[in-house]
């Protein structure tokens, strides 16, 4: 049945505020959500965007930092977000309010798996939400993220009396970070044990990371320069 001249209007205009917007809808002929090729280069890629952003507006604080944030990447469309999800990147990291992973590698929603908590720490619940990534919704590269200035680090390598529970969340950093001298060698030290950890304490994923079907990284964000390094 040919499509009415309303229709024709309609689709072309859903189109125009697609382009407009900068975003690429996702082909629903061939996956429903966006996939790259390469999850780990299309993370860096992102961060790459960022940091120039990033630096950009630093140097010209009136500047909107959205605004330099622009580029050619998917878009996943609301409405099948409604009734599932297929991210293709895990990220464990500080739940420090400057450190947001969908902002700092440039992705939308339903394209990342985020998991924080102070100090990007591998406790019980995180290693689980880590697996759950991994063996249900098929997430193909886990992250293990650091970031500079972090601190719970920073609070591990003090003396400070803290609260039960504080002390609970900083006892596994503490014993990935005994032999650091400076800040900056602990919070990558943290990262690298907690990484470490993941794999140590889940059979599930081990297993996943031994079968190709989970990368995992470590890297650290650094807050002056916007750029995630791995490490």
């Amino acid at each position: 049945m040919p499509m009415q001249r309303r229709e024709l209007l309609n689709a072309c205009g859903g189109l125009s505020v697609a382009v407009l917007a900068g975003v690429q809808v996702a082909e629903a002929a061939e996956s429903r959500f966006c996939s790259p090729e390469d999850p780990l280069q299309a993370l860096m890629e992102g961060n790459r965007r960022f940091s120039r952003a990033w630096r950009d507006a630093a140097a010209n604080p009136s500047t909107d930092l959205s605004v330099l944030l622009h580029g050619n990447r998917c878009f996943n469309p609301p409405g099948d977000l409604i009734d599932g999800q297929q991210p293709w990147a895990t990220v464990l990291t500080c739940a420090d309010s400057r450190v947001s992973p969908s902002w700092i590698f440039d992705t939308t929603p339903g394209e990342l798996f985020v998991i924080r908590n102070a100090g990007n720490t591998a406790f019980t619940e995180a290693i689980a939400s880590v697996e759950y990534s991994v063996s249900v919704l098929n997430t193909p590269l886990v992250m293990v993220m650091g970031h500079s200035g972090c601190g719970a680090v920073t609070s591990a390598m003090g003396g400070d009396d803290l609260s039960p529970s504080l002390e609970r969340l900083l006892n596994p950093i503490r014993e990935q970070i005994s032999d650091s001298t400076t800040l900056d060698e602990a919070i990558r030290r943290n990262a690298r044990g907690t990484a470490a950890k993941l794999l140590k304490q889940s059979d599930l994923l081990s297993q996943a990371e031994a079968d190709g079907r989970m990368r995992l990284v470590v890297s650290c964000f650094d807050l002056t320069s916007g750029a995630v390094i791995l490490i």
